[in-house]
């Protein structure tokens, strides 16, 4: 009997620093069985031979910054049945949506000799905010046992089990003591999606928000916090444009802050 088709796997890259598709070849003794469930049809981070589309499943790392990347990431999704944005420069625009805060000409000007050589767009955007996508995996990077779970929920046709409580409900099931009430260091915690087992935190440093904002983030409760603790509105501005900058939730957090204390260093 012939063997029955495999799906197709495409994983996809745009701008950003390949780390999260990096996690798929980091799975190691996971990867054999991976690889005998999909065909994997497009990875040009494992190999050069491609197959054309159209693709059951893409993996789609990286933001949009350039009208190149508007015309592809379009090209993308007509041919995938199914795609997931993976990794914080996917799914808000990643460290380089700090260019959302300022001038791009002006950057241009100072970094390059020749910029009107550079064909960029003013800011740096999710895939989101370009096509429609079917599920979203943050991180910066995304572990792999997360992006595990979300190829194993694709393949058998359910959502994937992937949590959106807080780091702080992985600080507690660490037996980690808070390390805000604890120590008084400066914790985003509260406010970002859990995933990445509570690293920071379980070694006394506050998280940083690598996973982006949690579901419902109380930004505004955790700077009365954080005010508390001798942070400024421009050192708060700054907390919030991180690997996750272009997150509405954060975004919105860091604008209201410049706003009180406009700072020149910002972003």
């Amino acid at each position: 009997m012939p063997r029955a088709r495999r799906p197709s796997l495409a994983v996809w890259k745009f701008a950003s620093c390949d780390g999260c598709q990096l996690t798929l070849l980091d799975c190691e003794d996971e990867l054999l069985d991976v690889a005998g469930n999909v065909d994997i049809a497009y990875f040009l981070e494992a190999s050069r031979a491609t197959v054309a589309g159209p693709y059951d499943l893409s993996l789609v790392e990286g933001s949009i910054t350039t009208p190149e990347d508007v015309r592809r990431i379009r090209e993308v999704r007509a041919s995938s049945r199914r795609l997931v944005t993976i990794g914080a420069c996917a799914t808000s625009g990643g460290i380089q949506a700090l260019r959302n805060f300022g001038d791009v000409e002006e950057f241009c000007a100072i970094v390059y000799a020749n910029p009107q050589f550079v064909s960029t767009l003013a800011t740096s955007t999710g895939i989101a905010d370009h096509v429609p996508v079917d599920f979203e995996l943050r991180g910066c990077p995304i572990t792999k046992q997360q992006l595990l779970e979300v190829i194993a929920a694709f393949l058998h046709g359910r959502r994937p089990n992937v949590r959106a409580h807080s780091v702080c409900v992985e600080c507690k099931l660490r037996g980690n003591v808070c390390v805000m009430v604890a120590h008084g260091t400066p914790c985003l915690g509260p406010v970002t999606q859990a995933g990445c087992g509570a690293l920071c935190p379980t070694y006394h440093r506050g998280c940083y928000g690598c996973f982006g904002p949690m579901e419902t983030p109380n930004t505004p409760s955790l700077v009365n916090g954080l005010h508390e603790l001798g942070m400024s509105d421009g050192d708060l501005a700054r907390v919030f444009r991180t690997f996750n900058a272009n997150a509405p939730a954060f975004r919105a957090e860091s604008e209201a802050r410049a706003s009180v204390a406009p700072d020149r260093r910002s972003p």
